[in-house]
């Protein structure tokens, strides 16, 4: 058996930081056309996810990093991708196995060893920068990671009006949260609020209502 894991969501302001761990017992299991997600349609990555997922031949575990745990002061990113990463092996029972996963860190031996380390099983990891890119079973793993969080933001769109991806660089997703602080006074429940984006549109609606003075 070998697995491959990978996270989506790292850098939104908005939503959780997903993980996936795939195992499977050889590569060729895989369904045609895994890549990595960011080369996928989203139509294709839910079509492939699904097929994963309903392969008996592979397992599939799945972690969520929500805000909260996100925005606590006492951590950091690379802690929170290693903690993401090795939850997500456990909750696909990973032990005595072998694989590889996309190292979070710019020092990739370091960080396969903290995640060998805070996953509950026997591992031999793997760290390889980009490996999304050039692993099959760690593309597997983005897929499903990516779809975890896809739903999510629909989810929330359903529920809040479009908020677009989530990501800072996004208009939508700008608008949303310029908006929301404005009519409400705080920020969204689903914000990251030590994001700087957050800080931002706060001190903006703060200006704006000294402003109407």
């Amino acid at each position: 058996m070998r697995f491959g894991v990978d996270e989506a969501g790292k850098g939104p302001v908005f939503g959780s930081m997903w993980a996936a761990a795939v195992v499977v017992p050889r590569a060729a299991v895989l369904p045609d056309g895994v890549d990595d997600s960011k080369r996928l349609a989203p139509a294709r990555r839910e079509e492939l996810a699904t097929e994963i997922r309903e392969d008996d031949r592979i397992r599939v575990g799945i972690a969520e990093l929500t805000p909260e745990r996100i925005d606590d002061p006492e951590t950091d990113m690379n802690s929170l991708t290693v903690a993401v990463q090795a939850e997500a092996l456990d909750d696909a029972g990973v032990d005595g196995a072998r694989g590889v996963v996309d190292a979070g860190d710019t020092d990739a031996a370091r960080f396969g060893r903290r995640v060998a380390d805070a996953a509950g099983g026997d591992l031999h990891v793997v760290p390889a920068h980009r490996a999304d890119e050039s692993d099959a079973v760690v593309a597997a793993a983005s897929i499903v990671a990516k779809v975890a969080r896809d739903a999510q933001m629909a989810a929330l769109a359903d529920e809040y009006g479009p908020v677009g991806s989530g990501y800072p660089s996004d208009n939508t997703t700008r608008e949303f949260l310029a908006d929301y602080v404005e009519e409400t006074g705080e920020l969204p429940p689903f914000a990251r609020e030590s994001w700087s984006t957050c800080a931002d549109a706060l001190a903006a609606a703060e200006q704006a209502a000294l402003d109407e003075f």
